[in-house]
Parts: C-alpha cells; sequence; structure tokens
C-alpha cells in the first residue's frame, strides 16, 4: 500500500523532500504560504492543497520545514487535531526547547514525533545528498525508515529525541567556521594570482580539504551567489542558536565567535538573501581585490 506523507513548508528543502518522495512512489501532499510552493510540488508529481491541516489529514506521516520558531507553533496549533495516530518529522533547526515543546504538542495530541534535522544546502538537497540526524522516542524512527531514506543520502538514528538537534548544532558549528576559512584561504589564492578552480580542485584533495571547500569553493572560484544553498540571513539564525546553547552549557567556541562579523558585514552589504559563500565577497572586498559581482538584492548578478 503506497504511503501518503504529507509535507508542510515548501522551500528550498521541503519541495526537495516533496520531490524526491513522489519520485520514489509516494503519495505526496503538500502546503506552502507562497503559492510558488504549490506549484513546485505539483511540476514534481505531487498535489498541493489548501492548509496545513487539510494536508496533516490527507497524510499518514507528516513532515515540516519551517523557517522559523513561529512558524512551527502555528502550524502545531493548526494540525493538533489531525495528529492522532500519525508521525510528525520536523526538520526545521531550531532551538532545543521549541523542539521539546513540539514534542509535548504532539504526543498530546497522540500522535508521535521525531527530532531531524537535515545536514546539507539546498542544492545538496535537491540532489538527495543531505543526512538527516533523526531522534526520537523508541521504535518511532524505525517506523518512518522508509520516508527519511526517500530523500536523504543516509539516516542516522541517534536516540533520545532531541539528540538530532545536538547533532545539527554541531554540524552547523563546523559549516560556520570551515565556509569562512575557506572563503579566507581563497581570497588569499587570489591575491598570489592562483587559477581559481584548481585551487578548489587541489586544496580539496589534501588536507586542507572539507566539504564546504567542495561544495562552496566553486562558488567562490567564480564569485556567484545567486542560488542560495543556505542564504546569509537564515544561517545567522543558526549561528545565534549555537551560540545561545554553547553558553547554557558553558563551552567556549572561540572560532564560532570569530566568524560572526564577517557573517554580520556580509549581511550589511546586502548578501542577506545570498548564499554564505558570499563571505568570499566580503574578505575579497577587504583584501581590495577587483570584483564586479554585487548583491544579489541589488539585482546585478
Amino acid at each position: 500500500m503506497t504511503r501518503r506523507v504529507g509535507v508542510i513548508g515548501l522551500g528550498n528543502i521541503g519541495s526537495s523532500i516533496g520531490m524526491h518522495l513522489a519520485n520514489k512512489g509516494f503519495e505526496v501532499t503538500g502546503f506552502d504560504v507562497r503559492p510558488e510552493g504549490g506549484q513546485q510540488l505539483s511540476a514534481d508529481g505531487g498535489t498541493p492543497l489548501g492548509s496545513a491541516a487539510e494536508v496533516a489529514a490527507a497524510a499518514e506521516v507528516i513532515i515540516t520545514s519551517l523557517p522559523s520558531v513561529k512558524a512551527l507553533y502555528d502550524v502545531l496549533a493548526e494540525i493538533s487535531g489531525e495528529l492522532s495516530g500519525k508521525v510528525l518529522i520536523e526538520t526545521s533547526t531550531l532551538p532545543l526547547e521549541v523542539k521539546h515543546d513540539a514534542h509535548r504538542i504532539v504526543t498530546e495530541a497522540g500522535g508521535q514525533i521525531v527530532d531531524c534535522p537535515l545536514s546539507g544546502t539546498a542544492m545538496q538537497a535537491k540532489k538527495g545528498d543531505v543526512v538527516a540526524y533523526a531522534s526520537a522516542d523508541a521504535g518511532v524512527v524505525e517506523s518512518v525508515r522508509d520516508v527519511l531514506d526517500g530523500f536523504n543520502r543516509k539516516t542516522y538514528e541517534l536516540g533520545a529525541y532531541g539528540q538530532g538537534s545536538k547533532m545539527k548544532f554541531l554540524a552547523n558549528l563546523l559549516v560556520a567556521v570551515h565556509n569562512v576559512s575557506t572563503a579566507e584561504a581563497l581570497v588569499l589564492a587570489k591575491r598570489a594570482g592562483m587559477d581559481m578552480s584548481e585551487a578548489v580542485e587541489v586544496l580539496s584533495d589534501g588536507a586542507g580539504g572539507s566539504r564546504m571547500l567542495e561544495v562552496r569553493g566553486p562558488m567562490m572560484a567564480e564569485d556567484t551567489y545567486g542560488e542560495p544553498g543556505m542564504n546569509v540571513g537564515v544561517f545567522m539564525k543558526d549561528v545565534a542558536i549555537i551560540t545561545d546553547y554553547a553558553r547554557e552549557l558553558g563551552v567556549p567556541t572561540p572560532l564560532l565567535h570569530a566568524t560572526v562579523p564577517v557573517y554580520s558585514a556580509a549581511l550589511a552589504h546586502g548578501w542577506g538573501s545570498s548564499d554564505t559563500a558570499s563571505v568570499f565577497a566580503v574578505l575579497a572586498d577587504m583584501a581590495n581585490l577587483d570584483r564586479t559581482p554585487v548583491p544579489q538584492e541589488e539585482g546585478k548578478l
């Protein structure tokens, strides 16, 4: 029997989730506040519906991919009457206390929930190249493993509910640092007159390689950031979540703190809607390198 899966939040990540599941033969419905989200789902083989509540009513398994705490609470309030006997896979990156609040709301409504942030950019999500950090009460992850495996490269089952979010905080800390260090190295390469594409290829194959160098290095080499895998504005929200969590635990994060002014400068210079690879542009400008691209928000990329 075909599994009925509903996706609420059809942004960069949610739309890719819907596309992959539809391609794998799941019966996919979805909702987004933006009409273009539903249009994309329809083009990908799913069925857009008129509200989050309609999606929850039609689905056996519900997936949420949402941009903010408020969005999650609004959706939970709308769908709570449709959660009994169902599993909600919550993929957003949000504070841990919010995830635990979601667990309470869903279980009180008679449902089950998986805390399941995803590691990877929107571009990786389109290719099915994200990794799922799944955590839940005993047996819940296994009950929806076919759905999880339907849209990602690998599902890690990390134990008790909330462990998935903790792992995502660690992953994003590394992303924040590696992204800026990649930009720093490539600005130096450009100043030194080196071939940028060659630098990305060679460095990626050595001890200094990282996934950020592989994924965002080519964007930096070409100085183009118009299709955001993760835009600067949203990522700054994630950095704040990590910073607050580390502070609560009394753990110093000096390298993460060192990256914040660079991301803040990217926001201040109009790169907020562009990919975080645009930190290269910030450092390149600080180094007085000759560049022609301007922020996407100015409409000239």
